[in-house]
């Protein structure tokens, strides 16, 4: 199904029609292609930039750097695995839907963090769990 041009899902809609699946679904295929391509762009910069510098500073702040983007890649990976989960459940017809209660996750929720899995009141509760189980370990 071709989206319209500046197509954006509304409430009044019906939730989870084949636009809105169709519309989630291109956005976050998008969003992956663009976190793979960041990623390759690392990767070759990283392997043209010199790692002999003479300078000691020089050497460290390059290291840093790199070090600061390798974490920043990591993180990228583990939002790519969840993209794809995310379309594994569009897929599956359970995408928009919260894992816990079955409610609509909702979408403006959805617009705003398209890999979201839960409701905002479960989201919130297990927020609130999981701040009092910290304090109870300090």
């Amino acid at each position: 199904m071709s989206l319209p041009p500046h197509y954006r899902p509304t409430e009044i809609e019906p939730y989870m029609s084949q636009q809105q699946v169709d519309y989630f679904r291109e956005k976050l295929i998008k969003w992956r292609e663009e976190l793979q391509r960041e990623t390759v762009e690392t990767l070759h910069h990283m392997q043209e930039e010199s790692i002999n510098e003479p300078d000691v500073n020089d050497r460290a702040s390059t290291e840093t750097d790199r070090s600061f983007e390798l974490r920043t890649r990591d993180r990228e990976r583990k939002l790519v695995l969840k993209i794809n989960q995310a379309l594994e459940r569009i897929e599956k017809g359970t995408y928009g839907y919260c894992e816990e209660t079955g409610v609509p996750i909702g979408v403006a929720r959805l617009e705003a963090r398209p890999i979201a899995t839960l409701c905002l009141e479960a989201q919130e509760l297990h927020e609130r769990l999981e701040k009092t189980y910290r304090e109870d370990q300090d």
